[in-house]
């Protein structure tokens, strides 16, 4: 990866793979709220400043999202269903990353391998789901995946050489998990680690998949 773009680049996630990224002697440019003012549910906004943006990238990450809104937490039953926060989290997790995928084929090479990718989770996984509970997370990353598959096919139209994926990185210790005690974590640092590790090992093929933190291809 010669030229990378981070969309999220101050999450736990976003910031330590921009970190690995430069000791890769990659350029890197690092987009996020708190420093660039940029909020992927507006479109405004996200016109604004990946309009702003020149050049080419081989490696485009989307790593944005939210598990609840502020204050809130993943519905345990149907009881729990709220329509405003239901929206907050589809606007956060689906509508941002296909805002941003609508600047994708410009930012990409026209020719040679390029990876554009989003993180997801396997809770997004309709077939995967053993469990039930967190209907408007799971609902979110779900339509995500489907946007992704989607944007892999239009891009693919256009940059043949370009692959386009869903990535689910784990279960990572940041902010957005600190609440689940129960769970086996990772660092962010492992996790980009992780992570990167996928992308350079995909090929034309993969584009349009989803896969895990290990390489292992997760069902829709």
């Amino acid at each position: 990866m010669k030229r990378a773009l981070i969309i999220g680049a101050s999450g736990g996630i976003g910031a330590a793979v921009c970190s690995h990224l430069s000791e890769r002697q990659c350029a890197v440019v690092g987009l996020s709220r708190n420093k660039d003012d940029l909020d992927i549910t507006d479109r405004a906004s996200v016109d604004r400043v990946l309009g702003n943006l020149e050049g080419t990238f081989d490696f485009i990450l989307i790593a944005t999202g939210i598990l609840a809104p502020a204050g809130g937490t993943p519905e345990k039953s149907l009881e729990q269903v709220d329509a405003t926060a239901m929206q907050t989290v589809m606007a956060a997790n689906v509508i941002g990353p296909a805002l941003v995928l609508r600047h994708v084929t410009r930012l990409l090479p026209k020719d040679g391998r390029a990876v554009v990718a989003t993180l997801t989770a396997r809770v997004g996984s309709i077939t995967d789901n053993h469990l039930g509970g967190w209907y408007s997370y799971r609902a979110s990353k779900a339509a995500a995946n489907q946007v992704v598959r989607t944007a892999a096919i239009e891009i693919g139209r256009r940059r043949k050489d370009v692959i386009v994926v869903a990535l689910h990185p784990g279960t990572v210790a940041t902010r957005f998990t600190e609440a689940f005690k129960g769970h086996d974590k990772v660092s962010p640092e492992s996790a980009a680690t992780n992570l990167l590790a996928v992308a350079d090992g995909l090929t034309r093929d993969d584009t349009g998949k989803f896969f895990d933190w290990k390489a292992e291809e997760v069902p829709w």
